[in-house]
């Protein structure tokens, strides 16, 4: 399979439908084997998202150690819940976290990244689908956190944005209802803010709504092997 022909093919359609936005297409390589992720690079692919951070370590510490050139081409994305226990692995590791679900979370990575000197961009995780297994803060929580998650916005922990993720059932009306609302709250909230939402089976809908990094896994590389 040729992973690189698929991912320009996706990127390309999301750019046409926001040629403003310009997204960024994240690959999500969580669970797919090193043999995939080292052809996936091959062919041209730099944004890669995992959500195991230990896998993710084995698997591209491998490829770095191979191609050495590719440690400084690839982003890296943590697209899963970041928890406190695994921040010390995440920073210097990854440039981008995308599921940070709680004040504590972020207090810790910010402390992690200004320990080590290690530049790491965040996303704020809202859930706005009312769903408990999900991570993520809801709206009203928000508005009373967000004069301390500005605080906590530095140089080396800067905020990018905002990750929010379609209900479970997949029903496209409540996924719309979700996008419309990310959407809006970013833009009333600061235009300039980013926005992470949309996988393999509603990522047109996504950018429709302004999306700016999308999370496209199976679309791509086909069902998990691992």
């Amino acid at each position: 399979m040729e992973y690189g022909t698929k991912y320009k093919e996706i990127l390309a359609e999301i750019r046409s439908l926001s040629p403003a936005t310009d997204p960024i297409l994240i690959a999500v390589s969580k669970k797919q084997p090193y043999e995939v992720i080292k052809q996936a690079y091959n062919e041209g692919i730099r944004h890669f998202g995992e959500n195991y951070i230990q896998e993710a370590v084995e698997k591209f510490s491998k490829l770095f150690s191979e191609i050495p050139e590719s440690k400084e081409q690839i982003k890296l994305h943590h697209i899963g819940p970041l928890q406190s226990g695994n921040i010390k692995k995440v920073v210097g590791f990854f440039q981008y976290v995308h599921g940070v679900g709680s004040l504590s979370a972020l207090k810790e990575l910010k402390k992690r990244a200004e320990k080590e000197r290690q530049k790491i961009y965040f996303f704020i995780q809202l859930n706005l689908t009312n769903e408990s297994q999900k991570n993520g803060i809801d709206p009203t929580e928000f508005l009373e956190l967000k004069d301390s998650i500005r605080d906590i916005n530095s140089e080396l922990c800067e905020w990018e944005g905002f990750m929010v993720m379609g209900p479970s059932s997949g029903e496209a009306k409540e996924t719309e209802r979700v996008f419309e609302s990310a959407s809006n709250l970013r833009n009333s909230f600061s235009p300039k803010m980013k926005l992470s939402m949309g996988m393999s089976g509603d990522y047109l809908m996504a950018t429709r709504y302004g999306s700016d990094y999308l999370r496209v896994g199976s679309l791509i590389f086909g069902e998990r092997n691992i």
